[in-house]
């Protein structure tokens, strides 16, 4: 059957492989599921109920939930009578949803929460959103329940929806992603149902998954990347269980026993973390053990066949120590998608040494998103790149190293900004992504930094902060890092330590952590500690990149503390401007030397 728009993939599934756990979700402990039938109805029940409020074709609905089946629900509700959804972050303040709905003209809200459904009352406050056309997935006194949009659809007759399905086109708007930005207000950026669908088909025989295979989602429908991922899982006939939070994935996984999960860089670094520390608490033979695979996984090189002794040990190393990590991976899992930021490329030698493919992948909320991926194979996987070009992809690199692209994922602008949309298309038609980069081998694209985040020091070199920082954060003890220095003599860094981590170094040192984290940094083997982890880590670099001094941290920087988007991106500017005492005081310490 030919998906044109994202609501065929409802019949589609039911044609091709329908499933009796289409969607599931934990409930008073249970997992329950909802049929590929069951999907179909409800959401024809949405459509149905969107009609008796007044909503049409070309009004915009907002989704603003953590991931559970309603939240597709509305989306295929929302979009079968030609609507387009406008999915926000949980996360985000008021002040952003109040832009946002304004911005994008909402006409109705579906809101999961309690908490969530007090911010939206107070952002749609003196806006035209009527309080009738806000619903509530979980039940809240004084809030229309998403029971009540059901009802209200059950009165109405699915066959009264065929011609307004039939009027959508594929290059009909499908939604209105807010891109989070690290400056000034979001944009909203219009994708049709053939900018993913294509994007879904171009990326299809990157994605080793079958009818027979489960996926465990847990990153936000509301990034353009989870929610593509879920359309293509749907196509393909992959059953789709909902985390139930990140503090219980780990339970989660070993429940479910996925054969696939997409996530960001960060989570597998704090897998890997935990694993690490685990091994530090081993004795004896065990931690020797430990660490010999350890050893033996940072090697791995999908691109490079080592030779009969590494991979007899490579072996061996899986059957003492890698099986235990795949088990607390489900037991089941073929592969992982990362994407949403660069991934350390020590992680992917260690989880693809230890049975697990890591994919690597890269795009823009502006494509939909995927550009380039990892595959599966180790012939279409190099370590260090993201990847080759999926499908009908063009890019070229620009004479200042940008990379441009070309394809019809690409979005058709951002809404009710035709001068920034100019800005990113030049006259030939390439879109201009922003990021530094090359391709390896004339196949494997390689990202290298953000265009707009490249400075110069006063002696004129170029600084790319982003590699600098990923090195850094190479190290369990780092959690954050942002070099800074523009038009400085040399690059310095703030450094958030990783306090867990580093109390149990501390505690493996004799050094007293029985104090607050502002005390510890102040600690001078502390001190004395990073300052050595940086000079290792500089030997990477050439010597006008190296960071030359740092100023230790005590708090995280969070998307509530307005230092990180909603996809855990720094905002260099705010941070720069909250410590801008502290980073004057580096460079003023360095002139008096």
């Amino acid at each position: 059957m030919d998906v044109r728009r994202a609501f065929d993939i409802l019949p589609h599934q039911i044609a091709t492989s329908p499933k009796p756990d289409a969607l599931a979700s934990k409930i008073n402990g249970q997992w329950v599921p909802i049929s590929s039938q069951q999907l179909l109805d409800q959401a024809n029940l949405v459509s149905l109920g969107l009609v008796s409020l007044g909503l049409k074709r070309g009004d915009k609905v907002a989704i603003i939930s953590m991931n559970r089946p309603e939240w597709m629900l509305a989306d295929f509700g929302i979009s079968q009578i030609g609507a387009t959804s406008v999915p926000m972050y949980p996360s985000i303040t008021v002040e952003d949803y109040k832009y946002i709905f304004t911005d994008a003209g909402v006409r109705a809200v579906f809101v999961a929460d309690a908490k969530l459904f007090d911010k939206v009352k107070e952002a749609t406050q003196g806006l035209d959103i009527p309080a009738e056309n806000i619903f509530t997935f979980d039940k809240i006194d004084g809030a229309r329940h998403f029971s009540e949009l059901l009802e209200i659809g059950k009165k109405g007759n699915a066959a009264d929806l065929d011609p307004l399905k039939a009027a959508v086109e594929p290059d009909d708007l499908l939604t209105l992603i807010y891109t989070s930005g690290t400056t000034g207000s979001p944009k909203g950026v219009m994708l049709t149902h053939d900018n993913i669908l294509s994007n879904c088909r171009n990326s299809q025989r990157f994605v080793p998954v079958t009818k027979d295979d489960k996926a465990l989602s847990f990153l936000p429908l509301c990034h353009i990347f989870e929610r593509m991922v879920t359309y293509l899982y749907m196509i393909n006939g992959v059953s789709i269980y909902y985390a139930e939070s990140m503090d219980v994935i780990a339970d989660n996984l070993r429940e479910v026993k996925p054969q696939i999960f997409t996530t960001v860089p960060r989570l597998l670094e704090k897998v890997y973390d935990k694993i690490v520390a685990k091994g530090h608490e081993l004795e004896g033979v065990k931690k020797s053990l430990f660490f010999w695979a350890l050893d033996l996984g940072l090697k791995f090189d999908t691109q490079k066949d080592q030779g009969f002794l590494y991979n007899t040990q490579l072996a061996l190393a899986n059957k003492l120590i890698f099986n235990k990590w795949r088990e607390a991976l489900g037991g089941n899992l073929r592969c992982i998608v990362s994407g949403g930021g660069a991934l350390q490329p020590r992680l992917a030698r260690v989880f693809w040494a230890a049975g697990i493919r890591v994919m690597e992948g890269y795009g823009l909320t502006e494509t939909s998103p995927v550009i380039a991926v990892g595959g599966y194979e180790p012939e279409n996987n190099m370590i260090g790149t993201v990847g080759p070009l999926i499908d009908n992809m063009e890019v070229k690199i620009a004479a200042d190293g940008e990379i441009l692209t070309k394809s019809a994922s690409v979005m058709k602008g951002y809404y009710n900004k035709p001068e920034l949309t100019a800005e990113v298309f030049d006259k030939e038609g390439w879109f201009h992504t922003g990021d530094i980069g090359e391709l390896v081998n004339g196949k494997f694209l390689k990202i290298t930094d953000r265009k707009k985040e490249m400075f110069k020091t006063s002696g004129g070199k170029y600084i790319a902060p982003q590699v600098i920082e990923g090195k850094l954060k190479e190290d369990p003890l780092i959690e954050q890092a942002m070099v800074v220095g523009a038009d400085q003599k040399f690059p310095s860094a703030l450094v958030v330590p990783s306090f867990s981590d580093l109390k149990g170094w501390c505690k493996r040192n004799n050094v007293n952590c029985d104090c607050s984290n502002e005390e510890l940094i102040k600690n001078e083997k502390i001190v004395d500690l990073f300052e050595g982890l940086v000079k290792k880590y500089n030997q990477s670099f050439a010597q006008w990149e190296q960071v030359k001094r740092i100023v230790l941290l005590p708090e995280l920087w969070t998307v509530e503390s307005g230092e990180m988007t909603p996809t855990m991106k720094v905002k260099r500017k705010v941070i720069t401007e909250k410590n801008k005492d502290l980073i004057d005081s580096l460079y003023l310490q360095a002139e008096k030397r």
